[in-house]
This record gives structure tokens, sequence and C-alpha cells, in this order.
């Protein structure tokens, strides 16, 4: 039981840093793509700072995500077969 905790732990890490990086690199490639005006000089580094924005708000889901998810697999795998 200590190790499927330990894992899901290292898996809410993972997940603490993968989600951010793919959610800031998804909306600068939306932003730069959908908006011409994004990486002008005119810009002023506004469609950079949407996408940190959000990347730095995933942080907290990343983890519960990478947690959870590791969790409950641990957990459904670790149950004794059904007596029948």
């Amino acid at each position: 039981m200590a190790w499927i905790v330990v894992r899901s732990f290292l898996f809410g890490l993972l997940g603490l840093v993968l989600l951010p990086v793919a959610t800031f690199a998804l909306v600068l490639f939306l932003g730069y793509t959908f908006d011409p005006r994004c990486g002008t000089a005119g810009d002023s580094g506004g469609c950079e700072m949407g996408a940190a924005s959000l990347g730095f708000a995933a942080v907290l889901p990343g983890f519960l995500i990478g947690f959870g998810l590791s969790l409950w697999r641990g957990l459904s795998k670790a149950r004794p077969p059904a007596a029948g």
C-alpha cells in the first residue's frame, strides 16, 4: 500500500511538470497560429505572458491528475479477486 502512495506521488510530480509545459506550448502555438499580432514589436509579450499564466495555473491540476490516476490504477489492481 505504501508503494502505491509513493508511486502516485511520483506520478503526481511528473504531472506537475508535464501538464504546465504542455499547456504553455499549446497556448503559445494557438496564439501564434490565430493571432497575427503575437510576437510582433507592439505585442510587448502579451501572448507569452498569457501562456505563462495558464501554465502556472495548470501546476496544481497537473499534480492532482497524475496523483489521482496513479492512485486509482494502483488501488484497482491491488483488490483481491471476488470470491465466488
